[in-house]
């Protein structure tokens, strides 16, 4: 099972990053190889609009089967939802501690967007 997690960094002490949508990167980590890949959002940045949906797509692109970030947003949740991809919201401060505490089962699975769309 691979798992996307929106970070700023490029290793599994990096920081969680909050925005799904405008996260510089993800990491998507394989729990059956115990390996990362990094995949690359910084097309979102900067948009106007839409930047959940492509990072969405971007997350289904990559062959996620879940994501954990701080936040995400209607439209995002709805693309991933609709692909079958399981949400899990972190306050763990690294990709480390999200991993930890989703292989502890501390992480539910979300059933709504937890913030509005546009959230910054």
């Amino acid at each position: 099972m691979k798992i996307a997690i929106s970070t700023s960094g490029t290793t599994l002490d990096a920081p969680i990053d909050p925005r799904f949508g405008r996260a510089v990167r993800f990491l998507v980590y394989d729990l059956e190889q115990n390996n990362f890949t990094l995949v690359d959002n910084e097309q979102n940045l900067n948009a106007t609009q839409g930047a959940g949906i492509q990072a969405a797509k971007t997350v289904v692109d990559c062959g996620a089967q879940a994501i954990i970030s701080g936040h995400c947003g209607p439209k995002a949740f709805q693309v991933l939802s609709a692909a079958g991809i399981a949400i899990y919201h972190s306050d763990g401060s690294t990709v480390a501690e999200a991993l930890e505490q989703y292989n502890n089962g501390q992480l539910q699975a979300a059933t709504d967007a937890n913030v509005e769309g546009h959230w910054v």
